[in-house]
């Protein structure tokens, strides 16, 4: 917090008392990162022309590259005590707009269950430790999620 307040030329006290602590900060950062994605998210659900399983492919890779892009500053939020990530605003977005994309591709017996299951594969601290201690690359980490959505989904031929 010391390092932040000098940044911005802010008191330690002034942090704190706008975002009550730590977690408060990581969770204001968050937010604000998240913003222009979920307007992008949104717009793109609604373009005309994809399939809901494709939807579910590409806001799951979309999540992945935003998790990829700021795995530090997930993997903090998770360290800061932010509570379960569970709990978090963003978790209940991007569920909520998985499960509504889940509800219409035939075959997925459980929509909420296999949101919360498909989510669980993009958590914060998995994506750092296969990017930064296993050294799986970007591109090899999004590709084997594909893999992976298309294995849970029952990869089956689109018909737009």
């Amino acid at each position: 917090m010391d390092d932040i307040a000098a940044a911005a030329g802010l008191g330690k006290g002034t942090l704190f008392r706008r975002f009550g602590d730590r977690a408060g900060l990581i969770g204001a950062v968050i937010a604000s990162r998240m913003e222009p994605l979920q307007h992008a998210v949104r717009e793109a659900a609604q373009a005309p022309g994809s399939s809901p399983r494709q939807r579910v492919r590409d806001l799951l890779d979309a999540a992945l590259h935003f998790k990829i892009e700021n795995r530090n500053l997930m993997a903090a939020a998770e360290d800061a005590g932010l509570s379960s990530p569970y709990r978090a605003e963003h978790y209940g977005w991007w569920h909520e707009i998985l499960r509504a994309e889940l509800d219409q591709v035939p075959g997925v017996h459980d929509p909420a269950f296999t949101a919360h299951a498909l989510l669980a594969t993009i958590r914060a601290d998995l994506v750092a430790h296969l990017i930064d201690d296993q050294k799986m690359t970007p591109d090899g980490l999004r590709s084997a999620l594909a893999a992976h959505v298309d294995n849970v989904l029952g990869a089956r031929p689109e018909h737009p």
